[in-house]
């Protein structure tokens, strides 16, 4: 017992002797020593995997606390669909009963507890964005291999817990472990309050890594403690430890801090292609390599020197690779004209516009009279009602060069739009079709 209070702790470097296609990108892996043991060297239970011909079980969860998947989440479901195309088990957790409790890492305060409905619909939407029901080259994991991946809710084994086993599972860990915590240590030692069943979202976490039975799990590096739990929680109960494979958190668009959809610097699963490639062709040049190492499969040593050609191979592939090579190649060309007619930055005005330099929208199908900031979610420019509000608000929305104000701005019919230009920010354009 006491691996997770030792989280924090440095390890070694993942072990090179890693199938290339599995060590790309890798933050850390625990164990990482020299011993032959298949319990302490992932490549030893990856060989031992091969000759008993029995697929690891790679597990990762996911809380669905939100509707929207972007780039920064998808580095996980990457190395995840890795390991499916290596032939082993993907155990992808839908974490409906954590996410009533909500996960405390790198929070300063008790999250608000979200009721099973909520937590259920987001799931939906997740699962869609990840690939089910779409073509499989353009799935982020395998929905379509035999064997390959189970989707399992915590609630399965999580809501049926009794008090007898709770407490059980509280004996597992101590005050002075939790305490260990960054998140929970900077909260105590600020007066701020933790509530107790907070405590048990680890346990309950790493008791997921017991009912699934999982080889190894896949985290962020702020996973550490949680990743490390489970290997405690597997010890007590007489299982083979899981293996720890931590990622990076990826930077956002603004290239310092973590990309987050309540910082603004996100680029979301489901952004039209043109929106895509063009946030990600504007990537400050620092982090242009962390995405092409996390984020595609390019032979990085065979790309141009020269960065500006690295940006674009980097944003066409990413864009590529969720919206097809067509699609991205379009984008790319589109955004190519709107930097020849001089769309990028602020301060146009009605009449440069032109329908061979920005893509269509149409606005068949909208029911009018219809508000400005619906309009902006139907047409997927905004991921939502609320996000289109909040961008109007904001003053980060443009109709034919004139800013609107109000997010109520109401729109009688589709002739009142048609032919205008709707902006958003300095890189979304959208010329408006009846």
């Amino acid at each position: 017992m006491g691996e997770a209070i030792q989280a924090k702790q440095a390890e070694p470097p993942p072990s090179p002797a890693l199938p290339a296609a599995l060590a790309r990108g890798l933050a850390d892996l625990f164990p990482a020593g020299r011993d032959p043991d298949p319990d302490q060297r992932l490549e030893a239970r990856l060989a031992e995997s091969a000759r008993q011909g029995r697929p690891l079980r790679v597990k990762l969860g996911i809380d669905p606390t939100g509707s929207d998947i972007h780039l920064g989440h998808s580095l996980l479901f990457r190395k995840l669909r890795a390991f499916q195309n290596a032939g082993h088990t993907a155990v992808l957790i839908i974490g409906d009963f954590t996410a009533r409790i909500g996960d405390p890492t790198g929070k300063s305060s008790t999250r608000v507890q979200l009721d099973a409905a909520a937590v259920e619909a987001n799931a939906a939407t997740y699962l869609a964005q990840l690939g089910q029901g779409q073509p499989p080259e353009r799935a982020l994991l395998d929905f379509e291999t035999p064997g390959r991946l189970e989707v399992r809710r915590n609630s399965e084994w999580l809501s049926g817990l009794d008090l007898p086993k709770v407490i059980e599972l509280l004996g597992i860990s101590t005050v002075g472990q939790m305490l260990a915590k960054e998140d929970f240590a900077n909260r105590y030692g600020s007066g701020t309050p933790i509530s107790l069943h907070e405590f048990l979202y680890p346990l309950l976490q790493g008791y997921d890594s017991v009912a699934v039975q999982a080889d190894l799990e896949l985290g962020g590096t702020d996973q550490k403690f949680n990743v490390a739990m489970g290997r405690d929680m597997q010890r007590h109960f007489g299982q083979r430890p899981q293996f720890g494979l931590l990622l990076p958190i990826l930077p956002g668009l603004d290239g310092v801090q973590k990309m987050s959809k309540s910082l603004g610097n996100t680029v979301g699963l489901m952004e039209d292609p043109l929106s895509m490639y063009s946030k990600l062709e504007k990537l400050p040049d620092a982090v242009v390599e962390d995405y092409l190492t996390l984020l595609t499969d390019l032979d990085t040593t065979a790309l141009p020197s020269e960065p500006r050609e690295r940006q674009k191979a980097m944003a066409l592939q990413i864009t590529a690779d969720r919206h097809g090579a067509a699609a991205a190649a379009a984008a790319q060309a589109d955004a190519g004209r709107l930097v020849a007619a001089g769309l990028s930055g602020p301060g146009q005005v009605a009449g440069q516009w032109s329908a061979e330099s920005v893509p269509e929208a149409s606005l068949a199908g909208l029911s009018f009279p219809l508000k400005a900031f619906y309009l902006l979610s139907a047409l997927q420019i905004c991921a939502s009602s609320s996000e289109g509000r909040r961008q109007i608000q904001g003053g980060g929305v443009k109709l034919d060069g004139e800013k609107l104000s109000d997010p109520n701005q109401e729109f009688s019919s589709p002739k009142e739009l048609a032919g205008k230009v709707l902006q958003l920010g300095k890189k979304t354009f959208r010329r408006l079709v009846a």
